[in-house]
C-alpha cells in the first residue's frame, strides 16, 4: 500500500492511497480459500468445487468487501501512524466510473481512493497560573428568604367565595370562550377556569377587565394578542371572550409557619427555609459560575492564537446561524431592528464560531493533558435529565441516543467542559468579592451570566400558549452587536 501525501497547506492535508491490484488479489484468493470449505454448490462435493469456478461465482463480492473494509479501517490507520487527528471526518473519493471499478472489483486494476481532511493544529500549553478570576457572592439575608417563600406559597394560598365584587388578587372561577373576526378559536374555550386577577397569566388586558364582576355575571372582553404570541395564526389579532362569572373568592393571609410548609409536604417551616435558602443560593451560584467561566475563557482567548479548522468553524457557524435566524424570525424582527445588516452579523458571529472552536480545542488538550474523564455514571445522570425534559418521549430519546453517531458527546462535551473549569479553577487565581444581588445580575452584556426571560401568553391553560424560557448565550461567546437579546434575571426560586 502507498501512501502519498498531495496537499499540505496550513492544516488541509490530502492523502492518496494506492493499493495494487496484485495485494488485492491476494487478499481475495485468500478468502476464498478460507470460503472453499464452507460453500455448497450443486453438482461439487464439499471442500472439492474448483478455484476458478469460486472465484467466478464470488470474486467480485469478496472484493466489493475488501473495499468496504479499507475504507473503514483505514483512514484512522493511516492517521494513527502519521501522528495526525483529524478535526472531522475525513472525506474519502474514489473513482466513479463504472468501467473502472469494474476491473478494481475484478483485480485488474489498482484501488485507488484519496483522504481530505483538516489536522487539529497540535497546542502548547501555556502555564494557567497568570490567569485571575474575581469570583463575586451574594450573601442571601433572611428578608430575601421569607419574599422567595411568600412568592412560592402563591400556589398553596387557600381563598374564600365571597358575594361582592371581584378586586385585585381575587380568584375567579368562569367559563370563557374566544373568538376571532366572531369565530371560535382552538384552545379558546375552557369551564371552571381559574384566575387570580393580577397574576399576568392571561393575555395583556384580560384580567383588568374581570375587576368588578361578581359571581353570576356575564361579560363579552376585548383583547388583542400581542404581536410575539407564539400562536402565529393568533398574533396581533383583537379576539374577544364570553365571559361567564361562576364564582369570586378573596385569598386568605399567608404566613411563614408550619401548617405552610405543611401544604407544601413539608415538616416545619425551618425545613422550608433551609430548602429554599439553598435554591437561592444555587441560582446565584449559577450565575457567578458562568461569569468565572467567562473570565476564564476570555483570558484563554487572549492567551492562545491559532489557526483553527475550517470545517469546525463552517460547522458552528451554520449552528448559530441558525438559532439567530429563528430568534429573528419568531421576534419578528430584521437585522436592521438590531441595528446591523445579514452582511456585518455573518462576520460577527463568524469570529463567535472560531472564538468557539479554538477555545473548544485548548479546553480538549486541557483536560487531555490533566487526565479529565466523564465517568458512565455522569453520562447516565446527564440522559437522565435529558429524559426528564421530555416526558412521555423517553422512548423516542432514548433511541436517539442510542442509534445517533456522534449523540453521546453531545452529552459528553458539556461535562468535559465544565470539568476542565474545575480543574482550572485548582491552578488559577481566585478572588471572592462579595457584591449585592443587582451587582451580581447586572446586565452590562455579559452573554455568559445565566439570565431568564418570561413570555407572558394567554389564555395559559389552553389557548395554545405556554411561558417560555430563553436561556442566555454560553460564556464562551463575546460581545455580540448583532441580534443580541438583553434577558432579564430572575432569581426566583422554582
Amino acid at each position: 500500500m502507498q501512501v502519498i501525501e498531495t496537499l499540505a497547506e496550513g492544516l488541509k492535508r490530502e492523502i492518496k492511497v494506492v493499493i495494487p491490484a496484485k495485494d488485492m488479489e491476494a487478499q481475495m484468493n485468500e478468502r476464498l480459500e478460507e470460503a472453499k470449505g464452507r460453500v455448497r454448490i450443486n453438482g461439487f462435493r464439499p471442500g472439492k468445487v474448483p478455484f476458478a469456478h469460486l472465484k467466478k461465482m464470488y470474486g467480485k463480492s469478496i472484493m466489493a468487501e475488501l473495499v468496504n473494509e479499507i475504507i473503514r479501517d483505514r483512514p484512522s490507520a493511516i492517521l494513527t501512524e502519521r501522528g495526525e487527528k483529524s478535526a472531522t471526518q475525513p472525506e474519502i473519493a474514489m473513482t466513479e466510473d463504472q468501467a473502472e471499478a469494474e476491473k478494481i472489483l475484478s483485480a485488474e486494476a489498482d484501488f485507488e481512493f484519496t483522504l481530505s481532511y483538516e489536522v487539529i493544529p497540535a497546542i502548547e500549553l501555556k502555564d494557567a497560573s497568570g490567569i485571575a478570576v474575581t469570583r463575586e457572592v451574594v450573601e442571601i439575608d433572611d428578608k430575601e428568604v421569607d419574599e422567595q417563600i411568600l412568592r412560592i406559597a402563591e400556589s398553596a394560598r387557600s381563598y374564600e367565595a365571597k358575594k361582592g365584587k371581584a378586586a385585585e388578587g381575587d380568584r375567579v372561577t368562569m367559563d370563557y370562550l374566544g373568538k376571532v373576526d366572531g369565530e371560535p378559536f382552538d384552545g379558546g374555550k375552557d369551564e371552571d377556569a381559574q384566575l387570580v386577577i393580577g397574576s399576568n397569566r392571561f393575555i395583556p388586558g384580560f384580567e383588568e377587565q374581570l375587576v368588578g364582576l361578581k359571581a353570576g355575571d356575564e361579560k363579552v372582553i376585548t383583547v388583542t394578542f400581542p404581536a410575539d404570541y407564539p400562536a402565529t395564526n393568533l398574533a396581533g389579532k383583537e379576539a374577544t371572550f364570553d365571559i361567564t362569572v361562576k364564582e369570586v373568592a378573596a385569598p386568605a393571609d399567608v404566613e411563614i409557619n408550619d401548617e405552610l410548609a405543611g401544604k407544601l409536604g413539608l415538616e416545619s417551616a425551618d425545613k422550608l427555609r433551609e430548602i429554599v435558602r439553598g435554591q437561592i443560593e444555587s441560582q446565584y451560584g449559577s450565575v457567578t459560575r458562568q461569569k468565572v467561566k467567562r473570565q476564564i475563557l476570555d483570558q484563554l482567548d487572549e492567551l492562545y492564537k491559532f489557526d483553527t479548522p475550517e470545517r469546525l468553524v463552517d460547522a458552528e457557524f451554520e449552528n448559530i446561524w441558525r438559532q439567530i435566524n429563528t430568534d429573528l424570525q419568531q421576534s419578528g424582527k430584521t437585522f436592521a431592528d438590531e441595528d446591523t445588516t445579514e452582511e456585518e452579523a455573518r462576520e460577527e458571529y463568524r469570529k463567535l464560531a472560531e472564538r468557539r472552536v479554538r477555545l473548544g480545542l485548548v479546553l480538549s488538550e486541557i483536560g487531555e493533558k490533566a487526565g479529565v474523564q466523564v465517568s458512565d455514571e455522569e453520562m447516565q445522570r446527564s440522559l437522565f435529565e435529558q429524559l426528564r425534559q421530555f416526558p412521555g418521549q423517553e422512548k423516542q430519546i432514548l433511541e436517539y441516543f442510542q442509534k445517533t453517531p456522534g449523540a453521546a458527546a453531545s452529552l459528553r462535551a458539556p461535562i468535559f467542559e465544565e470539568k476542565v473549569v474545575d480543574h482550572l479553577l485548582s491552578e488559577i487565581k481566585v478572588t471572592d468579592k462579595t457584591v449585592s444581588k443587582e451587582e451580581l445580575l447586572a446586565d452590562d452584556d455579559a452573554e455568559g451570566a445565566v439570565k431568564t426571560e418570561a413570555k407572558k401568553a394567554a389564555p395559559k391553560k389552553k389557548a395554545a400558549a405556554k411561558a417560555e424560557a430563553a436561556e442566555g448565550e454560553e460564556a464562551a461567546a463575546p460581545k455580540k452587536k448583532a441580534a443580541s437579546k438583553k434577558k432579564a434575571a430572575e432569581g426566583d426560586a422554582e
